[in-house]
């Protein structure tokens, strides 16, 4: 796994991980310090998965659309198909 692809996987799984806490306590306690805390968390990882994802030159159109999904657009560019991701260089972010 190179270090860009590495970046993604970190970014897709906060993003996707405090979507799911957001929600959480949304619907339970909703509690204002956890969502101040996690509503900036959240938009950061949805925002580096996006660029991440537009910056991959090995990405199609396909894929740099997906990363916009919220929530889960991190997991979405992570799961394209194995053409996508070989037989080109991973030459993101000077990767």
């Amino acid at each position: 796994m190179t270090p860009p692809r590495r970046a993604l996987r970190i970014a897709a799984a906060v993003e996707l991980v405090s979507l799911v806490l957001l929600l959480t306590n949304l619907l339970t306690v909703h509690w204002r310090q956890v969502s101040s805390l996690l509503g900036p968390t959240h938009g950061c990882a949805y925002l580096v998965v996006v660029v991440l994802a537009f910056r991959w030159d090995a990405a199609s159109t396909r894929t740099r659309l997906l990363s916009i999904v919220p929530g889960v657009g991190g997991l979405l560019v992570l799961r394209q198909p194995a053409d996508v991701h070989s037989g080109r260089e991973d030459r993101m972010l000077g990767g």
